[in-house]
């Protein structure tokens, strides 16, 4: 499961992007200034950075200088600013890649895999169970053979697994999820789509040893 770090001192797109990131299988710890993400990328490992340009304390550049001094580590640029100086500055420091807000999620998970591929910290095969997972290719294999998800379902088995052992509540799932898939699910509905993924990935639906029932509370994934 690839790190994340992102470097963002908006609140607001810290938990939407941070919710959305995880549903699509990634791991994401964040911080809202330059001298705190200085001192994370000292002291951790990350597969790649996602940096605000402009922060409240500091600014995106010395946090991509910091990170390229040492490591190899991948930096993608959130910007604000459309100005071709912030851009080039960006790009010269040696970052990656750079989006401008708004951004669409999807295409910046794109331009976060794409980095990721290219700079070899990939870690895209999860493996559980019998079934194998490959978030680059979007592929789920049980026993050699290829199951088809729905969008929707595949995003909901990427909440479990990003969350192994952890249990779930139905409200935590339903904020997860919510209009990911171009799709209304509601209470209801949330039933349904995790009775057919255990259709697609258990052994015996009736009797599911993988995403299991914790009566009262919600669901989890494995132990």
């Amino acid at each position: 499961m690839s790190r994340i770090l992102l470097v963002e001192d908006d609140k607001s797109i810290v938990d939407n992007l941070t919710e959305f990131l995880k549903s699509e299988g990634f791991s994401v710890e964040s911080v809202s200034g330059q001298a705190a993400a200085i001192r994370k990328i000292g002291n951790n490992s990350y597969d790649l950075l996602l940096v605000d340009i402009s922060l409240s304390d500091g600014n995106g550049f010395a946090v991509c200088a910091a990170a390229k001094a040492n490591t190899d580590i991948p930096v993608i640029f959130l910007t604000a600013s459309g100005d071709e100086y912030s851009v080039v500055t960006g790009l010269d420091m040696g970052a990656d890649d750079y989006i401008a807000k708004p951004f669409r999620p999807r295409e910046l998970v794109s331009r976060i895999k794409n980095a990721l591929r290219h700079s070899g910290k990939v870690q895209s095969v999860i493996e559980l169970d019998g079934f194998r997972v490959d978030t680059i290719k979007g592929t789920v294999m049980k026993n050699g053979s290829e199951i088809f998800l729905s969008a929707l379902e595949y995003r909901l088995l990427l909440i479990f697994l990003n969350n192994r052992g952890a249990v779930l509540s139905r409200n935590k799932l339903l904020e997860n999820i919510w209009g990911i898939a171009g799709e209304f699910v509601n209470d209801n509905t949330l039933t349904v789509y995790i009775k057919r993924l255990r259709e697609k990935i258990e052994d015996d639906p009736q009797n599911p040893k993988i995403i299991k029932t914790v009566r009262g509370i919600g669901y989890k994934l494995g132990d």
